[in-house]
């Protein structure tokens, strides 16, 4: 019964040092160059064995859902598939504009 006490607590004192230490490494030269080098094996590994899992668009896109549709939401409107003069507003923004260039001289 002790044997399982002192298991539970030194695993649970184990991840607490270890999750201090990490926030502490991560700041450091050696800590980014070292998680630099894990994201690269990991997307490695994730497009060799095409893992969806593995990569960090997935693990964000399940842990935030609703950020992740705002983002994509976001890139459909940054990204139009139109030139800028076939938008209707464009004959509208041209007047606009050439209205204050006028209006500067």
């Amino acid at each position: 019964m002790y044997f399982l006490l002192i298991l539970s607590l030194k695993s649970i004192l184990g991840s607490i040092i270890g999750s201090s230490f990490y926030n502490w490494f991560q700041g450091t030269t050696a800590g980014i160059w070292f998680q630099k080098q894990v994201d690269r094996f990991m997307q490695h590994f994730a497009e060799k064995y095409d893992l969806e899992l593995a990569k960090k668009d997935a693990k964000f896109r399940k842990q935030y859902p609703l950020a992740a549709a705002r983002l994509d939401k976001v890139e459909e409107c940054s990204h139009p598939c139109k030139e800028l003069h076939e938008f209707e507003v464009y004959p509208e923004l041209i007047a606009r504009i050439e209205k204050l260039e006028k209006n500067k001289k």
